[in-house]
């Protein structure tokens, strides 16, 4: 190799070893090359996210708790569950099960209201979220093929969470509970 043409190895070996150790580099590469393969697949152009995705920010408790049923209720309006405590992969059906053995869910936030002692977490109450879901999901949409049954009971009779029942639970929780908390208990031990 002539002089100038080994300069110029010596130049691209430097780029090159900067190029690999850069982190920031090899996404850049990384993301190139998934962007080509998912805008073929989508025949599409442009970057990756463009157009794919977007983010809404929740400015309030409304905005919260409308996007919580929102999801919660995807599975219903898409046609794949009858009712939002029998939909797979949604917060309410965790939500439901943990409430029958009177755990909260893991990974879940939890729900904050007057009578509980938990400082963040979700400024509702369950029950009434579990009541919202469930009236929303009434609703017909005419652009989803799905929707709770108008003639479904009440999603606190459904799962077990009678009114009456939940009430007597909640209110006597400390006075008539010893060392363990459920419906079953509650059932045995409170006169309904």
């Amino acid at each position: 190799l002539s002089e100038p043409e080994l300069l110029s190895v010596i130049a691209s070996i430097k780029v090159y070893r900067q190029r690999l150790y850069d982190i920031s580099w090899f996404m850049r590469l990384l993301n190139e090359y998934i962007a080509r393969m998912a805008n073929k697949e989508d025949a599409c152009t442009g970057r990756f996210w463009e157009g794919r995705f977007k983010s809404q920010a929740l400015l309030d408790e409304g905005a919260l708790l409308a996007c919580m049923a929102y999801v919660d209720l995807n599975p219903v309006r898409a046609g794949k569950a009858d009712t939002p405590e029998h939909s797979p992969h949604t917060s309410v059906k965790r939500r439901v099960r943990a409430a029958k053995n009177n755990t909260q869910p893991k990974k879940l936030m939890p729900f904050v209201n007057n009578s509980t002692h938990v400082r963040k977490g979700l400024p509702f109450d369950l029950k009434d979220y579990l009541l919202l879901v469930d009236e929303t999901g009434r609703q017909l949409r005419a652009d989803k093929p799905g929707a709770i049954p108008l003639d479904c009971e009440p999603i606190l009779t459904r799962v077990g969470l009678a009114q009456a029942k939940w009430s007597l639970m909640v209110t006597n929780i400390e006075t008539q509970f010893s060392t363990c908390i459920s419906l079953a208990h509650a059932e045995r031990k409170l006169v309904i």
